[in-house]
């Protein structure tokens, strides 16, 4: 990987900085590892491991009724488990900022993973989720500002979906060896 293809977990960093965001829920994730490192060694940030990606959006809601902004990290195997949980921020314009990584698409080795991976922008707009797709590095940083952005400033949830080509694919191979 060159360095343009590794900066943007820094990246993302800096632009939740930027924002004030000083909550970040998760759930363990190795494509946002990097990223939820930084969040963990950031005096200025709560970064906090849920049990599962719909609690996440409850302390995100909680948060924001309490005057602090969050964001929400997480893989898409996991947004089927936030679906119901985005009904009261979207019924209470609440600003939701998620950031997916992707699974189930570019080089996939596990079957698994295409399912939910080819659902999730779907299921995400269905639920009124504003979207936008970041495939290469430098889409990243540009890509979590703006719509950090239009969370908070419209009371809205925003999602930047980051793409499988960022993270690489996983090789069954070499997983097995």
């Amino acid at each position: 990987m060159t360095n343009n293809q590794t900066a943007w977990p820094s990246e993302i960093f800096d632009v939740l900085r930027r924002q004030e965001i000083d909550l970040v829920c998760h759930v363990p994730d190795a494509g946002h590892a990097r990223l939820i490192e930084m969040c963990e060694t950031d005096n200025r940030i709560d970064a906090i491991t849920c049990t599962s990606e719909e609690e996440g959006i409850h302390m995100l809601s909680g948060a924001w009724l309490g005057g602090r902004k969050g964001a929400m990290l997480l893989q898409s195997s996991g947004v089927g488990n936030i679906i119901n949980a985005l009904a009261m921020p979207n019924t209470c314009r609440i600003p939701i900022l998620v950031i997916v990584t992707m699974r189930g698409e570019y080089g996939e080795f596990n079957p698994w993973q295409v399912p939910m991976g080819q659902g999730t922008p779907g299921c995400l707009e269905e639920m009124g989720m504003r979207l936008h797709r970041a495939e290469t590095p430098e889409q990243v940083a540009p890509a979590v500002e703006n719509m950090a952005r239009l969370a908070f400033d419209s009371q809205q949830m925003c999602g930047v979906l980051l793409s499988q080509k960022l993270l690489g694919a996983k090789d069954f191979r070499e997983l097995a060896k």
